[in-house]
Parts: C-alpha cells; sequence; structure tokens
C-alpha cells in the first residue's frame, strides 16, 4: 500500500494522504495553504474520512493548511514538540504514534534542519520532511539548525531503518518522487562516505539565501496556518475562496457543515 503523493510546484512540496483501506481514515501529512482545494477533492474522491493533519515541522518557504482543514474535517492536528506549532492539539515526541483507523504513524525526532524536526513511520515508508532528500538534505542554518544533529539524524537515526524503506521526501527539485535507505545509504551526495566533520564542513559553505516567504511562512505555520487580529484573536479566513464551494466557511455556516457539503460534492 502506498501514500498518495501531492505536489505544490511554487514551492516543490509534497503532501501526502495516508488512509486506512477499511475504515477510511485519513491523515494528511504537510498540506500546502494553496492546495486546500485539491486536498479536499483528494477527500472526496477517495472517500476518506480525514483524522489528522501533520506536520513534520515548522516550514519556511509555504504556508500550511493543517489548521484549516482540521477546522472543516473535525479532524486534529500533530506537530512536533519543539517546532513551537503551539496551536497543534497533539506535541510530537520521538517514538509517540498517531493512529486511523487500523492504522499507525510513528514519529522519529530527527532534528538538524530546525531543532523539532520529525520524520515519520507508516509501515515500510518513512515521510522525511526536509530531513533527508533524494540525493540531499534540508539546509541548516536557520531555525536553530545544525548540522552535526542533522548528520547524526540521518546516519544514526533513518540509516537504522531497513534498506528497502521507501523514503518521501518533503521536497524535489528534479522531478523525482521517491528513494529507498538503501539507495540513499549508498548514493546521497552530502553524506554517503562523508564523516561528520566532511558534513558540517559542507553545510557550513553553502551561503544559501535566505527563504523567500521565511519572515510570513514561520510564524503563520507556527500558529498551524491560521492568523490572528489586531487583538491577538485567531480566526480562520473564508476557505474554499474560490472555485466551485467559495464561500462555504464562512458567516453563521460551521466548519463541520462546511465539510459536509464538500464531501456530498454540493455547489
Amino acid at each position: 500500500m502506498k501514500p498518495i503523493q501531492l505536489f505544490d510546484a511554487a514551492s516543490s512540496t509534497f503532501t501526502y494522504v495516508l488512509f486506512d483501506q477499511i475504515t477510511r481514515d485519513a491523515l494528511i501529512i504537510d498540506p500546502v495553504d494553496e492546495q486546500i482545494e485539491r486536498d479536499l477533492a483528494v477527500m472526496r474522491e477517495y472517500g476518506l474520512k480525514l483524522a489528522w493533519t501533520v506536520e513534520t515541522h515548522a516550514h519556511a518557504d509555504h504556508i500550511t493548511s493543517a489548521g484549516k482543514l482540521a477546522e472543516l474535517a473535525g479532524a486534529k492536528t500533530a506537530a512536533p514538540l519543539g517546532c513551537g506549532i503551539g496551536t497543534a492539539g497533539v506535541q510530537l515526541a520521538h517514538g509517540d504514534t498517531l493512529s486511523f483507523g487500523g492504522e499507525v504513524l510513528r514519529a522519529l525526532h530527527t532534528p538538524g534542519h530546525t531543532a523539532g524536526s520529525m520524520s515519520l513511520v507508516w509501515r515500510h515508508h518513512v515521510f522525511t520532511g526536509d530531513t533527508l532528500l533524494i540525493g540531499g538534505c534540508g539546509r541548516t542554518d536557520f531555525q536553530s539548525g545544525s548540522a552535526k544533529d542533522l548528520y547524526r539524524s540521518i546516519t544514526q537515526v533513518l540509516f537504522d531503518l531497513p534498506d528497502d524503506t521507501t523514503v518521501w521526501p518533503g521536497h524535489d527539485y528534479h522531478g523525482r518522487h521517491h528513494s529507498t535507505i538503501g539507495a540513499e545509504k549508498k548514493h546521497n551526495e552530502r553524506v554517503a562516505g562523508k564523516s561528520e566533520a566532511e558534513f558540517i564542513a559542507l553545510m557550513d559553505s553553502l551561503n544559501l539565501p535566505k527563504p523567500r516567504r521565511m519572515d510570513e511562512a514561520v510564524p503563520a505555520n507556527q500558529m498551524s496556518g491560521q492568523r490572528q487580529d489586531a487583538g491577538g484573536v485567531l480566526f480562520m479566513e473564508p476557505r474554499p475562496a474560490s472555485g466551485p464551494h467559495a464561500g462555504s466557511y464562512a458567516g453563521d455556516v460551521t466548519p463541520q457543515l462546511a465539510w459536509q457539503w464538500v464531501q456530498a460534492g454540493a455547489p
């Protein structure tokens, strides 16, 4: 059984939907705000009931729709402990699990890209966020990142998984979709054959530009993509804002009722 892999071209971000084939309970990993219509359509197409929205870390390159999806579907939110995502109902620590139907997702603390970054294991799949990419890894120069921690997370935690574990990354910029732990051990240009000291020197020399949306994205993502008014009160933007369900989450329409409309395909 494979996850549903979705892609946001603007940020090169992968979103993943996992579900129990019998109960149709589902969870979504790293949803993107601009793709909320797409993600709702996927839920409807597959007849899924969203149980969880899950973040691998507080992203710097896009804004999440985790809070909005959870409100619409009556789902729960989960995010890594240590990422400052205080709005998430469940703060994931290493070894914690989330159940959806008869399926279980397990959290592995893999700091380095950010201090709180988590990778998520389901069956023989691992969702690595920005920790391990195909042939590469996440940067370590902001959000309490650490090249030493990242090296150890990859080589001592992720590379301890079976070689045939499928790696589903948080991003790819070259049209690739997945890899395996065994392939990354052998061929990952950032890590394979490198000592910890060599890896740290490489990461320290990258001199990457600041993510374009970082100043906007990180604060929003630490609130699960929700917004605040001038008085600091959380509110949800009317969503979906366009398309066949425009305005269905606004005024006196509850998020749960809007979700029922979306599931039913109502205009």
